[in-house]
């Protein structure tokens, strides 16, 4: 027997099924990995993650990403990619500041 080390399931910004399991798992010191983080093969659209995205001068999955950064500290990324560009995207959300007004606004999105 080992001790769990991480909890792999599919969560995004749209898709937050497991929004208390994160919080229980962070409070137990175990990483959370979303699996497809930007929607998978029908990635994430919406008008406020464009408007949050337009505001910040990003792409929304840059924001998407820069989202679950933030939803809590024990969120490992491991986001896929299929070209230098979007590497460069995925990068970009990892510096991105998001005001408590833009949470508030993604967070609708899921709810």
């Amino acid at each position: 027997m080992a001790p769990i080390a991480c909890v792999q399931n599919m969560y995004n910004l749209a898709y937050r099924h497991d929004d208390g399991l994160i919080d229980e798992l962070a409070g137990e010191g175990i990483a959370y990995v979303p699996f497809f983080p930007l929607g998978g093969f029908s990635p994430l659209q919406s008008s406020a993650l464009s408007a949050v995205a337009d505001r910040l001068g990003a792409t929304p999955m840059s924001v998407a990403l820069a989202w679950l950064l933030r939803r809590s500290p024990n969120i490992l990324l491991i986001a896929g990619t299929s070209s230098v560009t979007h590497l460069r995207e995925n990068v970009a959300g990892a510096g991105l500041s998001l005001s408590d007004e833009d949470i508030a606004e993604l967070d609708k999105i899921g709810r």
